[in-house]
């Protein structure tokens, strides 16, 4: 027997009832959004049938008023320079004003906690925010809109969150190497504590396996993502008796810091070792030579997440709350074949 349409229904039982998302039942509600006829249909009988869904207090309200606050606690140099521009810039196209804190000393300020309570702010975007999963959580709970931009660690499911797919840059960008023959592959990854460092791995990992390659341990190594560890690190592998024919350092930063420590080996980038980068920042496109790396679409994920934000604070539903947007492997100079004979370390130039 149906229910009364007198009683008050929700969404989500007019989308079970549909067989579709509360998200579409929403769009067929605001008509703001195009929706196939079948399914139109079938939501409007479902609500022929139970009755008008009560629209909620999000439904109800208008945009959420107020300033952005952007949250980047690093340098605001190469990529997450490039970010935060692309938010601005976004954030500026639909009037919204932004509220930027920035640098090292913003990863201590407790700036999370006080969020909730600022009236002049509307919603945050946090780029690779330090807190843990746990503390987005009490955020999410206290009803404040926010997206998380290239997360740190794993965010709750129901966090809105962008990044781009690291795995499987990491996974094209070793799959080249294998191609060329490469075998003893070098890995300066990122921090152990950050979710892309993980991620990386994974894919790099994975490209060896199908290759029926395991990763011995000496050949991995955890750094700061910087020139200076990148040095360090690459020395460390590249005096190893039997070196890499090649290395994949975590970021372009890196990568340059490995090419200075082959030049101090006397080692040629690529006939002696292959080097390969992440993101394709100016550095990139400036080394001699010219480094293969993974380009991230820092620019887009900017504008989605500014995109995400505003939908959250118009009450409108949002599908897909973890979006990871491709990646693309740009071959440059810095890799080649395999060497048919791996020596050993040579002496340091003098």
């Amino acid at each position: 027997m149906g229910r009364p349409k007198s009683a008050r229904v929700t969404v989500r039982e007019i989308a079970a009832a549909a067989g579709v998302s509360p998200a579409t039942v929403s769009r067929v509600l605001t008509g703001q959004t195009a929706v196939s006829g079948p399914t139109e249909a079938a939501v409007r009988e479902a609500m022929e049938r139970l009755g008008a869904p009560d629209p909620g207090p999000a439904a109800k309200r208008t945009a959420r008023p107020g300033a952005v606050f952007v949250r980047c606690p690093y340098l605001l140099t190469d990529y997450f320079g490039t970010i935060v521009t692309a938010v601005a810039e976004a954030l500026d196209r639909h009037g919204r004003e932004l509220i930027l804190s920035a640098g090292s000393s913003a990863q201590h300020n407790g700036a999370l906690d006080e969020l909730p309570r600022r009236r002049d702010l509307a919603g945050a975007l946090l780029v690779l925010p330090v807190e843990d999963g746990a503390a987005l959580e009490r955020l999410r709970r206290q009803d404040f809109p926010f997206v998380v931009i290239d997360p740190r660690t794993p965010v709750p499911r129901d966090t809105a969150a962008v990044s781009a797919s690291h795995f499987t840059g990491a996974r094209n960008l070793t799959a080249h190497l294998v191609a060329l023959g490469h075998r003893r592959i070098g890995f300066i990854n990122g921090p152990d504590d950050w979710l892309a460092s993980a991620s990386r791995f994974a894919g790099h990992t994975a490209a060896l396996a199908e290759a029926g390659v395991l990763i011995p341990p000496e050949l991995v190594t955890s750094i700061e993502p910087t020139s200076d560890w990148g040095h360090t690190a690459a020395g460390r592998l590249l005096d190893l008796p039997d070196r890499p024919t090649a290395l994949v350092a975590f970021n372009d930063k890196a990568a340059i810091g490995a090419l200075r420590a082959a030049h101090d080996r006397n080692l040629r980038v690529p006939a002696d070792l292959s080097l390969v980068g992440f993101d394709d920042d100016y550095l990139s496109r400036t080394s001699v030579p010219a480094l293969t790396t993974v380009r991230q679409p820092l620019e887009e994920l900017g504008g989605l997440a500014v995109s995400l934000l505003l939908r959250l604070l118009e009450g409108t539903a949002v599908e897909a709350l973890h979006v990871e947007l491709a990646t693309e492997l740009i071959v440059r100079d810095s890799t080649g074949p395999a060497p048919h004979r791996l020596s050993t370390a040579p002496e340091q130039m003098t």
